[in-house]
């Protein structure tokens, strides 16, 4: 198998739940891809967030992969649960608002899912009684933070006054005054530190091509985050700092997108597959868009280079290559120039409206031929 295929699952655990969430804007895809009805996409599935919100714009197909079993059951639960709920009580099942009845939601969705994902989630009663948007390693690293670090340094009145709605001035303004302390300061560079992040949020193996200070970076996008743009309509940091979307919701659990998502479930297929194996069974030059995450993150260059190739070998030109660089600096290989060219003007574009801050760069890339 290819190396590209086997590094990340080779030096990082994949057994459970990583992130019951994507934390990926999926609002920056849909120009970045160049949606439009009838396309083919290639999707990291993760949670399904993302590969859910394709959906929303009338898509042929969508194909959502993954490396972790434990990622398509969160998946297949959405799926399930798009079917039988109403988006009321989808938001409920999630953790975007409180309710009672999560347990009982659940068991509607039960007979949905296959026998796999049956088992995993009738082990997890408490996630799913929580909700099933905090049952990942990376959620409860957040509700660590949220928990147990925050109050150290913020009263509820000052969170809730973060969340409010300004005119960019004020924002800046508030942040400057009430929220860029010392203490915010130190406690944010020792809690997303690499050491922290990878021992109770990321797996240490995806920091290993990342150089310099992983906090010092962060810090400098949350604050862009909290005053460039409005708070007040960013679902991730709401959860973050509240542990619920609220009235902020991701694409794929906004209103005006259900029922259309809902319609369009069949066109959606996931796989447990590398991206390599997967290639190898599909026609070639058969997809239209590719969102691939972060997926470069955690592999080397060269590494990088081979998957290039082969996403190359199933893309149709004019294809294109939307995914995003935490810390570690990817993108197309200076060998495919000829093949594949970036967007770097729509790519800073988008990434200036970027509500997950976690990340460094947004790439946009088209096959040209």
């Amino acid at each position: 198998m290819n190396p590209a295929a086997t590094e990340a699952a080779g030096r990082a655990d994949f057994s459970d739940i990583r992130y019951a969430q994507v934390w990926e804007d999926a609002d920056l895809l849909p120009a970045a891809l160049r949606l439009r009805p009838g396309a083919v996409c290639l999707s990291i599935a993760s949670a399904g967030d993302n590969a859910l919100a394709l959906l929303s714009h009338d898509p042929g197909k969508v194909y959502a992969l993954d490396l972790n079993p434990a990622q398509l059951h969160c998946l297949a639960l959405r799926v399930a649960a798009f079917k039988v709920l109403d988006h009321a009580e989808l938001l409920v099942l999630v953790g975007s608002r409180s309710g009672p009845d999560r347990v009982a939601f659940y068991r509607r969705c039960r007979p949905l899912l296959d026998d796999d994902a049956r088992r995993f989630w009738d082990a997890r009663p408490e996630a799913i009684a929580a909700g099933i948007g905090s049952a990942g390693r990376f959620e409860r690293y957040f509700a660590l933070f949220r928990r147990r670090a925050l109050p150290l340094v913020h009263r509820r009145a000052t969170i809730k006054a973060l969340l409010q709605s300004r005119p960019p001035e004020d924002r800046l303004a508030f942040f400057q005054q009430h929220w860029n302390t010392w203490r915010w300061r130190a406690l944010f560079r020792i809690f997303f530190s690499r050491f922290v992040m990878g021992r109770l949020g990321r797996d240490p193996a995806f920091f290993k091509y990342v150089e310099g200070s992983v906090a010092s970076r962060i810090l400098d996008r949350a604050r862009y985050a909290l005053t460039e743009l409005d708070p007040a309509g960013n679902p991730y940091l709401h959860w973050i700092l509240t542990g619920h979307h609220g009235d902020a919701l991701p694409c794929y659990l906004r209103p005006e997108n259900f029922e259309t998502i809902r319609r369009n479930l069949d066109r959606l297929e996931w796989r447990l597959a590398t991206v390599e194996a997967f290639a190898a069974s599909f026609p070639e030059r058969g997809i239209d868009a590719f969102n691939l995450s972060d997926i470069f993150e955690y592999m080397s260059e060269a590494n990088t280079e081979s998957l290039f190739r082969t996403l190359l070998a199933v893309a149709r030109p004019g294809a294109r290559l939307a995914y995003w660089n935490m810390l570690a600096p990817r993108s197309r290989p200076a060998s495919l120039a000829a093949d594949i060219e970036p967007r770097p003007e729509e790519a800073e574009r988008l990434f200036r409206k970027d509500r997950a801050f976690f990340y460094s760069r947004f790439v946009v890339e088209e096959v040209v031929r």
